[in-house]
């Protein structure tokens, strides 16, 4: 069991419950269920409020509806626990990932986000008439998260609430560049007004919007040098990198999430995560001293080019660009 094998999980155990008579109506089976990270402070990994959206099909208490869907949940193989809190919600602990389920998945998703990206249906919305800066750039990156999820511009609400820039940062692109002012623009959530600082031109660990890109571009150094000295990426299992492996895992979720809520700034959130875990990392990927490559190099080298898929992808999304080179 992976995270993103828990939504069609999700939506089978209400199916079962349906036909077995433990949940009246076939109208309750949801087409989608939305599962995320549990925030900060919760139970378990992963949540769904899927018991609510039930409830209110079948007429019964969200309570009722979560503990019939656990009980089911909590005998799945991959499952390690599910647990109801408050009035309803499903709490999830998986299984730590692994490395050859996330390089994979990783793999899936760059195909799908360069399918998005090339297409030029996808490029913008079809009318724009009256939009401000911030409005076109949001609107862009929510119609390309949701042809991401298979969706189209029909999917798109008539009005997405847009705080606009302040009057004094109306000259943005020109004093910090158009891919930085658009991160900035995308970081916050779109009814809150982005701040601007000098702080976007910097190259430095402070720099959200540098520390992701420069990831990026750290994952493919790695694979120059590593071709210097002889040695390609290779997949296989990967035992100390946990917190690049969780967030690897997680892409799906995040992108789902934000479509979902028409939210990218769920999705920079995620990005700047797995960046700061891969930016850790990388000094583990290459041999040191007079070690000679190995298996275990090979794997990292691996994860650390999924990684930096990733990161290019969902760069993409956001309509910025992934430089190889800073």
């Amino acid at each position: 069991m992976t995270p993103a094998d828990l939504s069609p999980c999700v939506v089978r155990a209400v199916r079962c419950a349906v036909a077995d008579g433990e949940l009246p109506g076939e109208e309750a089976v949801p087409q989608r269920v939305v599962v995320e990270r549990t925030r900060p402070g919760g139970v378990g990994e992963y949540a769904t409020p899927v018991a609510f959206q039930v409830a209110k099909a079948v007429g019964l208490p969200p309570r009722d509806v979560a503990d019939v869907l656990a009980r089911r949940l909590a005998a799945e193989p991959g499952i390690d626990r599910v647990e109801v809190t408050g009035a309803g919600f499903l709490n999830f602990v998986l299984p730590a990932p692994s490395a050859p389920y996330v390089v994979g998945d990783a793999i899936v998703h760059d195909i799908a986000i360069r399918d998005v990206r090339g297409g030029a249906m996808f490029a913008t919305p079809a009318d724009e008439t009256g939009l401000g800066l911030r409005e076109r750039v949001v609107r862009r990156s929510v119609l390309r998260l949701v042809c991401a999820q298979g969706g189209s511009e029909r999917d798109l609400p008539e009005v997405l609430p847009v705080a606009p820039l302040a009057q004094r940062d109306s000259d943005v692109v020109a004093r910090y560049g158009a891919e930085a002012a658009h991160w900035r623009m995308l970081a916050v959530p779109a009814r809150e007004t982005p701040v601007f600082s000098e702080g976007l031109l910097l190259q430095s660990e402070a720099n959200e919007f540098f520390r992701v890109r420069y990831a990026h571009a750290r994952s493919r150094a790695l694979l120059r040098n590593a071709a210097d000295l002889a040695f390609a990426p290779e997949v296989g299992d990967v035992a100390d990198a946990p917190a690049l492996l969780r967030a690897l895992a997680d892409y799906p979720l995040a992108l789902e999430a934000a479509a979902h809520h028409r939210a990218p700034e769920r999705l920079a959130r995620h990005l700047v995560e797995l960046a700061d875990a891969l930016l850790d990392f990388q000094y583990r990927v290459l041999p040191q001293g007079d070690e000679k490559p190995s298996a275990a190099h090979r794997a990292r080298l691996a994860l650390a080019e999924a990684a930096g898929t990733v990161l290019a992808g969902g760069l993409a999304l956001l309509g910025i660009d992934a430089p190889t080179r800073l």
